[in-house]
């Protein structure tokens, strides 16, 4: 079982990405379950969704605890919440930023997170590109589907289009296959000697 959990604020999608994440899932014949967790409900608010994914029926219906994947959608909340808490020793981490894991303080993250399973991407910004708004969340699944190869770029386009209707589907799965490409071409970058 891959286990997710994804970190945003209300507003920016984090409990549609858990749902998105689980119906590309279905696409692909697997077991998946979505759910949220947040305390107020306002935008501004940090918010928690899981997903999680097997090939096998899924009966845990806890909070994701040690998960797997972490997706977080808005980088302040690395050290305002406890992202890294409870990560798999192998877990994989991708946050919306612009600026290098180094550059947003996660030096210490060394001890919770390997260098190579910790990735950064403007979603944001590609966001804009694509939607002309700042919503990271289609964008951000595309970038798991390249980073973790979890799921298929295929099955989550399919999944950002059942979820939006028309152009604005389009868009984010525009945005979705741009941040694919994006984490592609980061990945394969030979390492600095």
């Amino acid at each position: 079982m891959f286990q997710v959990r994804i970190h945003g604020r209300g507003g920016q999608g984090a409990v549609t990405a858990a749902e998105m994440l689980s119906v590309a899932a279905f696409v692909e014949g697997r077991h998946a379950q979505a759910f949220p967790s947040f305390g107020s409900e306002r935008t501004g608010a940090p918010v928690v969704s899981f997903c999680r994914i097997d090939d096998a029926p899924i009966r845990n219906r806890e909070p994701v605890a040690k998960p797997d994947g972490l997706i977080v959608q808005d980088p302040t909340l690395l050290h305002q919440v406890d992202v890294f808490g409870g990560l798999k020793a192998d877990g994989q981490v991708l946050i919306n930023s612009a600026k290098d894991p180094e550059a947003l303080g996660l030096v210490d993250a060394g001890d919770r997170v390997r260098p190579d399973r910790l990735l950064a991407i403007p979603a944001t910004e590609i966001a804009r590109e694509h939607l002309g708004r700042p919503l990271p969340n289609a964008v951000l699944l595309g970038a798991f589907a390249a980073f973790t190869g979890v799921i298929s770029l295929d099955s989550v386009l399919s999944a950002i289009t059942r979820r939006f209707d028309g152009p604005i589907g389009d868009r984010n799965a525009a945005g979705a296959s741009a941040a694919y490409e994006y984490v592609r071409r980061k990945t394969e970058e030979p390492a600095l000697a």
